[in-house]
């Protein structure tokens, strides 16, 4: 039971990390006047479900997550002008090449069209174990516990106090 686990885990892993390519190949490929990360989003819905790969439902829920990973890099860049590796709380080196630069490349965009609105800042997102999440560090809402992940990876309960509660842990802005 635990390797079906396991094998679905992997496989809703490789489907953001799908969905994160189709968002930046959309970004690259559109019209800049009509395009927008839930548009994006919703393209790459299409394409996950399309080849198969996971349901609606799981899109959906993988959709939300990228959208929340992506928003939390974007108000980050906008509100700070420290490098994204600061916010990450890890050396950038270390992250496979290719999930950081999707990653870079979606959170810079999403960033230009957060500044359009003026959104006003928000409340940190919680982040819950069994979800999945891109790079950077999770702090445990509960015993302060930082979780790194180097790339895109399943939520676990926190090691320390199996706490199943996070946040993106902030640095501070000297």
């Amino acid at each position: 039971m635990t390797s079906n686990k396991h094998q679905s885990s992997n496989r809703l892993i490789k489907t953001y990390n799908q969905m994160m390519a189709a968002i930046r190949e959309t970004f690259e490929n559109a019209d800049t006047s009509d395009l927008s990360l839930q548009k994006a989003l919703n393209n790459a819905k299409e394409q996950a479900v399309h080849i198969g790969e996971v349901t609606m439902e799981e899109a959906h829920e993988i959709s939300e997550y990228i959208k929340r990973d992506i928003n939390d890099a974007a108000e980050y860049m906008m509100e700070s002008s420290t490098e994204l590796g600061d916010w990450l709380m890890l050396d950038i080196e270390i992250i496979e090449r290719q999930v950081i630069d999707l990653f870079l490349s979606v959170a810079d965009r999403t960033r230009i069209e957060l500044e359009q609105f003026q959104n006003p800042p928000h409340e940190p997102n919680e982040y819950h174990s069994g979800e999945i999440t891109g790079p950077g560090t999770l702090v445990c809402s509960q015993c302060g516990h930082n979780i790194s992940f180097i790339t895109t990876g399943e939520i676990e309960p926190c090691p320390e106090c199996k706490n199943t509660t996070f946040q993106r842990a902030q640095t501070s802005k000297d």
